[in-house]
C-alpha cells in the first residue's frame, strides 16, 4: 500500500506568494489545500485555484463549521502566505492541533503597539510609541513620543496611511483624518479609515548610499528553535515609506550583520513565536540596528529572491517549517547579487494606459526578467502604500554591477497613464533609479 503524503492546508488571500507558487513549493512535500477566504481577490483566483489544488471556502460566521471540513481531510500543516489572514490560520491551527503562531502572538504580531510594548517589556527595543484611537489623543501622543514621528495603522501592511510627521499641527490633522476615513490634505486618498493609529519615534538612518537604511531578516522558527536563513538588503525608499526593492546578499560588515541577527532573535523569543517563518524589518541607525517591526509570514518578493539565487524555493521552506521539520542549516548563499528593483506606483492613482521599453530592458545585462503589475485599463488606487507599477529582476556579478542594471533597465522603460484629470502622461522609470556607486 503506498504510503499516505503529508497534506498542508494554506489560508489563501493576497499576500506574499500566488497560488501557483504555492502549490508548486509545496507538491516536493506532499498534497495541498487550499482554504479560500472570502476577498474580491480570493473571488478573482478561484477559478485557477480550483485547476490547482482541492479547495475548501473559509465561513468567517462559522470557524467551526471550517474547521470541521478540514478535519475530515486531516491535514499534516497549517500556514498562511497572506499578512491579514494570520488571525483565522491561528485559530485554525487552535481547532485542528496543528502547530502555528498562537492567536496571542498573532494578536503581537499583527498590533503595532502592542508589539512595541511587549518588545518594551522584555527588554529588547525601547522605541517610543502612543496608541491614538480619537483625535483628543493627539497632544498625549506628541508629548509621549515627540517629532519627529511616524504615524501609522496599528493594524496595516504595505506602508498603508503611513506618514513621516515633522510638523504638530500638520500630525494633528493627519490623525483627525485618518481616524475619521477622510484623506489629509494635500496627500493622496489613504482609504477608509482606521480604527486605531500608533505614533512612534522617527528611527533616522545612518548613511547607506546607494543602498536603504533599512534590511530585513527572513527567519524561520520550528519548536521554538530560531534560525535565520537570509538577510535582504533594500534600495532607498520612496517618500513616504514605500519599498522600491530588495536585493541579496544585504551589504553588511559581519559585525553588524550579527548585531542585526541578535536583535531579531531577541524579539521573536519575546513575542513568543515557536513556529512559523517570520519576516523582520531592521532600520540601521548610527547607535545600532533597530527594530522597525515583526511580521509572521513570508516577505514580500523573497519567492523571487530565492528562485533568482537559485538556492531553495522560499515557499517549500515555509511548509518544511509547517511540517516540523528542521530547517536550521538552510541559508541564501553569497552571491551572486540578486534583486527585484520595483517601479512605484504614482501616489496620485489614476488609470494604467500601458509600458514602452520592455524589450530594451531585457537586452540589458544582467536583467533576466520583467514583471509587468497591472493590465491596460487598471484603475490605480491614489495613496501612500506600496504598490508597484512594474519590477525588474536580476542576476549579477557584484553591487556596483546591480546599480548599472537597474539604471539601465529603468532609463529604458516608460510607463503611460491617465491621471484624475484624465489626460494621459508619460513618466520614465529613470528618475527612481539611484545613483550609480564607483566600482
Amino acid at each position: 500500500m503506498a504510503q499516505r503524503r503529508p497534506l498542508v492546508a494554506v489560508v489563501y488571500d493576497r499576500g506574499s506568494a500566488s497560488p501557483l507558487h504555492i502549490v508548486e513549493g509545496l507538491e516536493v512535500l506532499g498534497d495541498v489545500v487550499l482554504v479560500l477566504c472570502p476577498s474580491p481577490h480570493s473571488d478573482e483566483v478561484a477559478p485557477l485555484a480550483e485547476e490547482l489544488a482541492p479547495v475548501v471556502r473559509l465561513d468567517p460566521a462559522d470557524p467551526d463549521a471550517t474547521a470541521a471540513r478540514l478535519r475530515e481531510l486531516a491535514p499534516d500543516a497549517i500556514l498562511t502566505f497572506s499578512e491579514s489572514r494570520l488571525p483565522e490560520t491561528a485559530a485554525l491551527a487552535a481547532r485542528l492541533s496543528l502547530p502555528f503562531h498562537s492567536p496571542a502572538t498573532v494578536e503581537l504580531l499583527r498590533d503595532k503597539y502592542a508589539q512595541r510594548t511587549r518588545l518594551r517589556e522584555r527588554g529588547v527595543e525601547g522605541v517610543r510609541s502612543f496608541l491614538l484611537r480619537q483625535a483628543g489623543d493627539w497632544p498625549a501622543a506628541l508629548s509621549a513620543v515627540g517629532l519627529p514621528a511616524v504615524l501609522k495603522p496599528a493594524r496595516g501592511e504595505g506602508s498603508r496611511s503611513t506618514h513621516l510627521v515633522t510638523d504638530a499641527s500638520r500630525g494633528a490633522e493627519l490623525a483627525a483624518r485618518l481616524l475619521s476615513g477622510g484623506a489629509a490634505a494635500g496627500d493622496a486618498e489613504d482609504g477608509p479609515g482606521e480604527s486605531a493609529l500608533v505614533l512612534e519615534e522617527y528611527l533616522r538612518g545612518r548613511d547607506c548610499g546607494p543602498f536603504g537604511d533599512h534590511v530585513s531578516v527572513e527567519s524561520a522558527v520550528t519548536g521554538g528553535r530560531v534560525s535565520h536563513w537570509a538577510v535582504t538588503g533594500k534600495f532607498p525608499l520612496a517618500p513616504p515609506f514605500r519599498e522600491t526593492g530588495h536585493l541579496r546578499p544585504a551589504p553588511l560588515e559581519e559585525a553588524e550583520r550579527e548585531q542585526v541577527l541578535g536583535l531579531v532573535s531577541g524579539a521573536l523569543r519575546a513575542l513568543e513565536v515557536t513556529t512559523g517563518v517570520t519576516h523582520t524589518e531592521i532600520k540601521l541607525t548610527p547607535d545600532g540596528p533597530r527594530i522597525i517591526e515583526v511580521n509572521g509570514r513570508l516577505g514580500g518578493f523573497q519567492v523571487q529572491l530565492a528562485h533568482l539565487s537559485g538556492d531553495f524555493d522560499a515557499v517549500t521552506l515555509a511548509g518544511r517549517v509547517a511540517l516540523g521539520e528542521d530547517v536550521s542549516r538552510l541559508r541564501a548563499p553569497d552571491g551572486p547579487v540578486v534583486f527585484t528593483r520595483s517601479v512605484p506606483s504614482p501616489a496620485g492613482g489614476g488609470t494604467f494606459l500601458g509600458m514602452r521599453g520592455l524589450r530594451e530592458a531585457l537586452a540589458v545585462d544582467g536583467v533576466v526578467g520583467v514583471v509587468a503589475r497591472h493590465a491596460p485599463g487598471t484603475v490605480l488606487p491614489a495613496g501612500v502604500d506600496t504598490g508597484e507599477l512594474a519590477w525588474v529582476e536580476g542576476r549579477v556579478a557584484d553591487h556596483g554591477a546591480m546599480f548599472e542594471a537597474v539604471e539601465r533597465a529603468l532609463q529604458a522603460l516608460s510607463f503611460t497613464f491617465a491621471g484624475p484629470g484624465g489626460a494621459p502622461e508619460t513618466v520614465s522609470a529613470a528618475p527612481a533609479a539611484g545613483p550609480v556607486p564607483a566600482r
